[in-house]
């Protein structure tokens, strides 16, 4: 069956940087585009990047243009989301979703002083 196990979450300062991962297995990864999405305390669930199924398009909401970036390795069947310039705005469950209903565990990301 489908699994997405997403890791590297944490606490980080404001101004400071993650980078999550998402393990994929159980469908043809390389075939498929993959999402992030966050969603904070209180707060509906949010895409948050988007990556298609080469890497070749990339989309990413508004408030994380030019400090996030999603990326993939087909060969390994990851996804990743480099967080840089974090902000406290930031602070989120992130998860990995594939086909829009396949969804991982989460990973919690708090940006905090």
């Amino acid at each position: 069956q489908v699994q997405l196990v997403e890791s590297g979450g944490g606490l980080v300062q404001p101004g400071g940087s993650l980078t999550l991962s998402c393990a994929a297995s159980g469908f043809a990864f390389s075939m498929n585009a993959m999402s992030w999405y966050r969603q904070a305390p209180g707060k509906e669930r949010e895409i948050v990047a988007f990556i298609n199924w080469s890497g070749g398009i990339t989309n990413y909401a508004d408030s994380v243009k030019g400090r996030f970036t999603i990326s993939r390795d087909n060969p390994r069947n990851t996804v990743f989301l480099q967080m840089n310039s974090l902000k406290p705005e930031d602070t989120a469950v992130y998860y990995c979703n594939t086909m829009s209903r396949y969804w991982g565990q989460g990973t919690q990301v708090t940006v905090s002083s």
